[in-house]
């Protein structure tokens, strides 16, 4: 059975050190909060003692006291708690912050193979476990440890024989506490698994809603989401159960506490060891003695959770990170030569990709990449780009190994229209100037007329103010690839990549295009990934591509002469 690891305390006690002065306060008025509660139950006393003397001016001093200690009481907790806050929302606040950065420099590889929504889950929801765990810590375990501590002392000072009797019971309360607190502690980790799961599956499904429905796969859904809510609730019962056992435990072994202290008390008193004053304030200090013990069996069960869930998130923060690269150069394009020469890649050991791959690209050269469904046609893109490392060989521009040069810079090298379009939630212009947040009004609308997207935005109510996001029902498929499109006319890159850039579009519309792109593409190296063969017979070099292996390679006339692969591929596009 799984149990605390001390290394996730450690480190989240790590992230605790910043807010030390808070923490400070927080035990000093936690301290002071315990100090006046304890004071109470003994002025409570003095009180009854002075009612049974008939000293009227010392009960009246005595209810001044009590009311000033009620006050300061108070005061204090309503600051504790303030400060707790402010240091548990802190606390969740950098943990988000920390894992959203160490996303950014995460490799693609690692994004490409775990669920979104389990990495949405650890960075959101995990993280606010932590804080409310951290929260009740930071407001009842304070406190709770300070009173059994100040109540014990109480009691030895009012009567040291009950004392006694409440130490020797003592122990059995904690026993139980932390034996359940073991169990809990796996079960905890086990229901963050299954709620990352859970969200995974919900991100998934919402994302491919369309398609869900035009494939009447909503009852299939059902029920798998409810094999796996079943999952999540098998564990969540178990640990709450598990969890919710401490109490009750607690509170019998505390009932135990209290009832040894009434009977020696209520002996002590009868013999005319204590005062009427003295047994009440010591069962007063009874009781305050065990409900710190049924607090803290709620904040160990809360902090239980806070840690399976922060072992989530260092699991995550420990992922390797892409090196850094800010002391290598910049790259700089004067010519556009691209070489790549004897690659080799695979997307997992087992199975070998590409195959030893190699080309060579002549300045201002158009290169069509060609080939079925799973091919390698961007898989290539993916290393050109360096989304990817292969395992062996190099990729050269200009004579220099873009390994040997920083990331951004070879990525600005490069204008990029994927298939896949991704709009983020802002104004159509901030979109555009994606690339080049610096761009004029100017420049962004010129950028929208060579993509002829400009008439489409016009008829907007905000026009280029319209706020759009990558859910936005209001814009096609179509119209967000050529917002796309209009990022690539804004910057004018070095070189050129477009991957099915006008799958989404229609073909009128795609024809006006591509006379705009191929004014781009003057001068500039470009590598064009198309499905649709009749967009690329104009390219310079057309490479046909299967099983990761460049099968043929030449112009479209050269490679229709041949009546091989290309030929075939292309005549089945037209043919009825």
């Amino acid at each position: 059975m799984k149990h605390i690891d001390t290394s996730v305390l450690k480190r989240v006690i790590n992230y605790i050190r910043p807010y030390r002065v808070r923490l400070s306060f927080s035990l000093i008025f936690a301290f002071i909060s315990v100090l006046f509660t304890i004071i109470f139950p003994l002025l409570t006393g003095k009180a009854i003692d002075a009612i049974t003397s008939g000293d009227g001016k010392a009960f009246a001093q005595i209810v001044a006291a009590m009311a000033f200690s009620a006050f300061v009481t108070a005061l204090s907790q309503y600051l504790m708690n303030r400060v707790n806050n402010a240091m548990a929302y802190g606390i969740s606040r950098d943990l988000r912050s920390e894992a959203f950065s160490h996303l950014q420099h995460l490799p693609l590889s690692y994004v490409d193979s775990h669920p979104h929504g389990d990495i949405v889950s650890r960075i959101i929801t995990d993280a606010d476990q932590v804080s409310d765990g951290l929260l009740m810590g930071f407001t009842q375990l304070f406190t709770g440890v300070i009173t059994i501590v100040g109540t014990l002392v109480s009691m030895f000072f009012v009567n040291w024989v009950v004392a006694l009797v409440v130490l020797f019971v003592t122990p059995l309360s904690l026993f139980t506490a932390s034996f359940i607190a073991r169990k809990t502690f796996t079960l905890f980790y086990k229901q963050s698994e299954a709620r990352g799961v859970q969200t995974a599956f919900i991100d998934e499904m919402i994302t491919g809603s369309s398609v869900v429905a035009a494939y009447g796969m909503e009852a299939n859904n059902q029920r798998e989401f409810d094999k796996i809510n079943e999952n999540w609730a098998k564990y969540s019962l178990l640990a709450t159960f598990y969890s919710s056992l401490t109490n009750p435990v607690t509170r019998f072994v505390n009932s135990l506490v209290y009832m040894g202290v009434a009977l020696s008390g209520g002996i002590s008193a009868l013999y005319g060891l204590m005062s009427v004053g003295g047994l009440t304030s010591i069962l007063s200090y009874a009781s305050q003695y065990t409900k710190p013990f049924n607090e803290i069996s709620g904040v160990v069960t809360e902090l239980q959770n806070a840690l399976s869930s922060a072992s989530r998130i260092f699991a995550f923060l420990d992922e390797t990170e892409e090196a850094s690269d800010e002391a290598l150069p910049a790259l700089e394009v004067k010519d556009g030569r691209v070489e790549m020469s004897h690659i080799r890649f695979s997307y997992t050991p087992e199975r070998e990709f590409i195959r030893d791959f190699s080309l060579s690209v002549r300045p201002g050269m158009r290169i069509a990449i060609v080939g079925p469904t799973g091919s390698g046609k961007t898989t290539l893109i993916n290393l050109l780009m360096r989304f990817y490392d292969p395992q062996s060989g190099t990729i050269s521009i200009d004579g220099r190994n873009i390994a040997s040069v920083r990331r951004s810079s070879l990525r600005r090298s490069f204008g990029m229209v994927l298939q896949d379009t991704w709009l983020k939630n802002g104004t159509i212009r901030e979109n555009i100037a994606l690339g080049k947040e610096e761009a004029s009004d100017e420049e962004i609308r010129k950028a929208a007329e060579l993509s002829h997207i400009d008439g489409f935005i016009a008829s907007l109510p905000a026009g280029y103010d319209e706020v759009v996001s990558d859910d936005s029902d209001g814009i096609s498929a179509g119209q967000k690839q050529l917002i796309s499109i209009s990022r690539i006319m804004l910057t004018e890159p070095e070189m050129l990549i477009l991957d099915e850039a006008t799958s989404s579009i229609d073909t009128r519309t795609e024809m006006m295009i591509q006379e705009a792109f191929m004014h781009l593409m003057e001068g500039r190296t470009s590598f064009i990934v198309a499905h649709r063969l009749s967009t690329i017979r104009s390219a310079d070099l057309i490479l046909v591509v299967k099983d990761g292996d460049v099968i043929e390679s030449g112009t479209h006339k050269e490679l229709m002469d041949k009546g091989g692969f290309y030929a075939s591929m292309y005549l089945s596009q037209f043919s009825r």
